[in-house]
């Protein structure tokens, strides 16, 4: 005789970068196997494929495209699968700003969780008179460099900073003309990039700085000063330190 089966749960979050409503499930056992074992083995591109899979899984909605996502839509697609797979809650220890000694344990609840959106935040960057970049956000594989790499790669950190401002280049256009990153090389496009003064390489920064991004502010009260100490978390590294 066959086992029963299972039923699973479903659920409804709409997605930071476009407002538009998806189902998914929380992750199975199985899954969360596929997870633990990729983690375990802190190997980035194990650790991309199985993330990959696992939300592929578990969005029920179709048509949507993970590697396409913006990576703080994958930020906050994996907060709230994960809190409705693991817990509804994530513990943290906070160190106070005032002393930075004092420890307070704290919980977080995943719904108090938002993307906050800068409002001077703007994908197009004027370079000068008559080149303007238009930009798109770091997708899954810079999420997973953001979050999950463990020293195993050979870039530096400024190697990899040029090369995720490369990745989100979309166009580089001016009034009569307009060149598509995608017809271009990784190469070619970090020498591109290379070129510009620091004070037009500083723009682009901007784009990242303002960019939205998974953020929760609170205040916590150190038990020896007795100050108040506003925490702001960012990125879903924060939440699992």
């Amino acid at each position: 005789m066959a086992l029963p089966t299972v039923s699973t749960p479903t659920y409804e979050l709409e997605l930071p970068s476009t407002g538009k409503t998806i189902k998914y499930r929380p992750f199975l056992v199985k899954e969360e196997k596929v997870l633990l074992i990729a983690l375990e083995s802190q190997d980035t591109k194990q650790i991309t494929n199985a993330i990959k899979q696992v939300l592929k899984d578990c969005i029920i909605t179709k048509g949507i495209k993970v590697e396409s996502l913006p990576n703080f839509d994958i930020e906050y697609l994996f907060l709230n699968i994960r809190g409705k797979s693991v817990s509804e809650s994530i513990d943290l220890v906070i160190t106070c700003g005032d002393d930075g000694t004092t420890t307070v344990p704290v919980t977080i609840y995943i719904d108090e969780i938002k993307v906050e959106k800068d409002p001077n935040h703007n994908p197009d960057i004027k370079i000068d008179d008559n080149i303007t970049l238009r930009m798109k956000y770091p997708s899954l594989d810079e999420f997973i460099q953001t979050n999950f790499v463990f020293g195993n790669d050979d870039l530096t950190q400024v190697e990899r900073s040029f090369e995720i401002v490369a990745s989100c280049i979309e166009t580089v256009y001016t009034e009569e003309d307009a060149w598509a990153a995608a017809d271009c090389t990784k190469k070619e496009l970090i020498e591109w990039v290379e070129k510009l003064t620091a004070e037009q390489f500083k723009k682009i920064e901007e784009f990242f700085t303002t960019m939205p991004k998974l953020s929760h502010t609170f205040t916590v009260v150190n038990p020896n000063t007795k100050k108040d100490n506003i925490v702001t978390l960012e990125g879903l590294s924060d939440f699992f330190a």
